[in-house]
């Protein structure tokens, strides 16, 4: 009898469980012996904190990310083709999303393998709907180009389409680039173009602010190496 595939999240960062993780998972984390998750090291110290007295070393890990040989990925499904239910955790938040986990949950659904989302924090969906943007018309557009000129190019690209189509542009960088991000976004929009900044989600440092490009530039926020979710919107 083929099992189920939860797809778990996690918290965005260094926060407690209770306030963002529903108990429902927990329970589900605690029946589980077999995970596909993007860092091993991680998720062991994550369901360590979800549940002290589940036993770590009774658990099967796949590890699953930019790695791993795709060749691999149906036999991280054996467990659940033999009736064992699988749960598949990502770095941060839900998986899936800007991350590696969509390549195994397009291999369950071509097996028949029922697959279940839970519900847990989106830093994307929480910076959108914080952001008084656009929530009816958006794109999320993951991580922009690491080159600069193809960046600018991008964030041009990304603001034109905005203004066109009255669409937020979601994207997100790599968070020891962010003030280098800030910089090709100041000197690529204009001054009008509003831009949501979104930051530590659902942790005590959390700010989320929505500006102009022109007001942003008098006060440059300091968002070095802290998680960060952009979203522009040109009129």
């Amino acid at each position: 009898m083929k099992a189920k595939i939860y797809l778990i999240p996690t918290t965005l960062g260094e926060s407690e469980i209770t306030p963002v993780i529903p108990q429902n998972i927990i329970s589900i984390i605690e029946e589980l012996k077999f995970f596909i998750v993007e860092n091993i090291r991680t998720a062991r110290r994550y369901i360590r904190k979800v549940s002290a007295t589940k036993i770590i070393d009774d658990i099967t890990f796949f590890e699953l990310n930019k790695h791993t040989n795709t060749n691999e990925l149906s036999s991280f499904l054996q467990p659940a083709m033999e009736g064992n239910n699988i749960g598949i955790i990502s770095e941060a938040g839900n998986p899936g999303i800007a991350d590696p986990g969509a390549d195994v949950v397009s291999i369950a659904h071509r097996k028949g393998i029922q697959v279940v989302p839970l519900v847990g924090p989106s830093s994307i969906l929480l910076a959108l709907i914080s952001s008084g943007l656009n929530g009816q018309n958006f794109a999320f557009n993951g991580y922009l180009p690491v080159k600069q000129n193809e960046k600018v190019k991008k964030i041009q690209f990304l603001e034109n389409r905005s203004k066109i189509e009255n669409q937020s542009q979601i994207f997100m960088e790599t968070p020891y680039r962010n003030m280098k991000m800030l910089d090709d976004i100041f000197s690529s929009c204009k001054k009008n173009t509003l831009l949501c900044i979104a930051t530590d989600i659902t942790l005590t440092t959390e700010t989320i602010k929505t500006k102009t490009i022109a007001e942003w530039k008098k006060q440059k926020p300091e968002i070095n190496k802290r998680p960060t979710i952009f979203i522009l919107h040109a009129s």
